[in-house]
């Protein structure tokens, strides 16, 4: 399966708060893990530059997706609300709770969500073994910021598709960080909302070209 990442993401780069959702502020440390809010304030930026064009979207990548792979606090924003019954005959909805979940997650024992399989120990390598299986599948990483971040450091990512919308949010958790992995990307579909989102879906290639020095 190619481990896609779907991100929803403000025009300076944060991803925090883009829901008005907390599910407390546990951190696992050194783990690839959701943070907590850290003092942030400005939550719910999304919702109200959501239109029917970017929900139709979701819905429809939802569906795609052969398998899920959260980090837990994502993971259990999740099963508290779509596992726990929200909105029945949603699409999103029913794609999540009839799909395998992973979570990568060194302390969570014992998941109440049916379907779910706790990643912990080598991480890395049972991700590329999931990777590995189902050609043309698809196991969708959402929200998790943390651990996308560090699935882009260990170059587990094969496809990047962000949700980016038309507000500077102006502080909190920034999808990419100060400094990080190099990382090349092809773009592959580009699409606009009514409301101004952009939806971009590029394919990792590796490491950038860089121009070279010219005597």
């Amino acid at each position: 399966m190619k481990l896609t990442t779907v991100t929803n993401v403000s025009v300076d780069g944060v991803t925090q708060g883009h829901r008005r959702i907390d599910a407390g502020t546990r951190r696992e440390a050194g783990a690839p893990d959701e943070d907590g809010s850290g003092g942030f304030g400005r939550f719910g930026w999304a919702p109200p530059l959501l239109d029917d064009e970017a929900s139709t979207f979701i819905s429809q990548a939802f569906q795609r997706a052969d398998a899920f792979l959260f980090g837990r606090r994502t993971y259990e924003i999740f099963a508290g609300s779509w596992g726990a019954g929200m909105d029945p005959g949603n699409p999103v909805g029913e794609a999540l709770n009839t799909r395998p979940k992973y979570v990568a997650s060194t302390t969570l024992t014992d998941p109440q969500w049916p379907d779910t399989t706790v990643l912990s120990g080598d991480i890395a390598g049972a991700i590329d073994e999931l990777r590995a299986i189902k050609p043309g599948g698809e196991l969708q990483v959402w929200g998790s910021g943390t651990l996308i971040r560090w699935l882009l450091n260990h170059r587990l990512v094969d496809q990047v598709v962000l949700l980016t919308y038309p507000v500077v949010v102006g502080q909190g958790t920034r999808l990419f960080p100060a400094t990080g992995p190099d990382i090349g990307l092809e773009l592959i579909d580009l699409q606009s909302t009514p409301k101004g989102l952009t939806i971009q879906t590029y394919r990792t290639t590796g490491r950038p070209q860089y121009e070279t020095a010219t005597t």
